[in-house]
């Protein structure tokens, strides 16, 4: 059955939908941002034991139940597992693999030698959620491949230069924007970033294109899941029969990264840093 693209919020995106639009902003006071930075930290546990598990030869299921052990057992809660959508997300990660962009669901799948696997994962702790996200080959990868994962990972930092207060959102999005199309590559212009709180998704959304000076505000207390979401080919997705994974409509490569940030009176924090 095939599922409108803005029916749910799913994992790590919140849709271009009305429910995601109305999602309130809340601004967090320094201890609750010091509590985001915990929940951020043990989130970045979590991905770093999946990054130096990533082999060919493992199952994506074999990497999240990974994740899942080390939320677990540092009293965490995996905030992507039941998510509400076509169905409640089945498991502790995403993970796409190749043209897959994001919400790949983990299973019986192996990696194998050249793939690019994207991991994204989001870690609940003492009532703050971490949501952050990374794309690393498998072995050795094609230098086309290598050259897509730089300019992604780059732009997530463009992104975050431009995180300080009296900005606005437009200049977060088209810092994003004009270095992924500089370099030759495209941005999803249906998936975006957002808020991130006491909940996964809040308000407001980043989308990964913009014009300057345009948009929100941005005030100190805002906590916000800056993710890049690059495509070699096309701009353009589809979702597949699973109703949750989104992959490129041409077949290309793509890849995705993604920090918490918090805004302040000074520089930008990430939060979700190991």
């Amino acid at each position: 059955m095939k599922r409108s693209m803005k029916t749910y919020i799913n994992p790590s995106q919140a849709r271009n939908d009305k429910s995601s639009m109305d999602r309130s902003i809340v601004l967090k006071n320094r201890q609750e941002i010091a509590l985001m930075r915990e929940a951020g930290k043990l989130n970045s546990e979590a991905l770093t034991a999946v990054r130096n598990s990533i082999r060919p030869g493992i199952t994506t299921a074999e990497l999240d139940e990974i994740a899942e052990d080390v939320i677990r057992k540092n009293g965490a809660i995996p905030v992507f597992k039941g998510y509400p959508g076509p169905y409640p997300y089945p498991a502790t990660l995403t993970i796409c693999i190749n043209e897959e962009l994001v919400h790949g669901i983990p299973g019986d799948r192996k990696l194998q030698e050249g793939d690019i696997v994207s991991v994204d994962c989001g870690t609940k702790y003492k009532g703050f959620v971490g949501d952050s996200a990374f794309t690393i080959g498998v072995g050795d990868i094609t230098p086309q491949a290598q050259y897509l994962l730089d300019i992604t990972e780059q732009s997530l930092y463009e992104g975050i230069k431009k995180m300080r207060a009296g900005n606005r959102i437009g200049d977060v999005s088209a810092s994003i924007q004009e270095f992924v199309e500089g370099n030759g590559f495209h941005v999803t212009r249906v998936y975006t970033g957002h808020g991130v709180g006491r909940k996964m998704h809040e308000g407001p959304q980043l989308p990964n294109y913009g014009s300057p000076g345009t948009g929100l505000v941005l005030q100190p207390g805002m906590t916000i899941a800056i993710e890049p979401m690059v495509l070699v080919g096309t701009d353009k997705t589809r979702i597949l029969k699973d109703m949750w994974t989104v992959v490129s409509s041409d077949g290309s490569l793509t890849a995705h990264f993604e920090h918490t940030v918090g805004v302040t009176e000074d520089d930008p924090v990430i939060l979700t840093n190991p």
